[in-house]
């Protein structure tokens, strides 16, 4: 009787499958926590990041329900797949939180984040910077004889864009809001 050539770890039904189920490929995820309303849950919540190694790419916390005492803490992070499950596992088990959802795996969502971009020019780079900020529909919110505010809402990507295009016109200053994002549909 011959043996059988079966690789180990080759079968996805083997009781000895020892192939991981995450990849190795670093991904972005944007998770939504909603949390209790009171001192210390920002920093507890920051703590879990920074004591683990991990990175926040964006933060941006706001209350959601004033009655009940709530805020929504929205964090853009990367991570290969195990650490951003690890990551929500984590989450989860801090006592004054009571929803994580990862937006990126659940399904379509909308993510938007404001900046404000200070340009200084004179000249042809000052009409420039006006037509590229029409383009993306940015709204120059000051204005001096020496440079712009401009005003830009959009996807992370969208104002990554219009600032590059601003550096070379003047780009001297941004501020951004970080993403606010919310799943799509019921």
């Amino acid at each position: 009787m011959a043996a059988l050539n079966i690789k180990k770890g080759s079968n996805s039904h083997s009781a000895y499958n020892l192939r991981s189920n995450f990849s190795d490929a670093i991904e972005k995820h944007t998770l939504a926590v909603v949390v209790d309303n009171e001192a210390g849950v920002l920093a507890r919540v920051i703590g879990l990041f920074s004591g683990r190694g991990y990175n926040i790419d964006s933060l941006t916390v706001a209350e959601i329900d004033h009655a009940g005492h709530r805020s929504r803490i929205t964090i853009c992070t990367t991570g290969t797949p195990q650490t951003i499950e690890q990551i929500k596992a984590q989450l989860g088990r801090i006592v004054p939180v009571h929803e994580v959802h990862d937006l990126t795996v659940e399904g379509p969502s909308v993510e938007r984040e404001l900046a404000l971009l200070k340009v200084a020019g004179d000249g042809e780079k000052r009409v420039e910077a006006l037509r590229l900020a029409d383009i993306f529909r940015a709204s120059v919110v000051d204005s001096t004889l020496k440079s712009f505010v401009f005003e830009i809402t959009g996807t992370p990507d969208k104002i990554d864009a219009f600032a590059d295009l601003m550096r070379p016109l003047g780009l001297v200053e941004i501020a951004r809001t970080g993403v606010a994002a919310l799943s799509r549909g019921s």
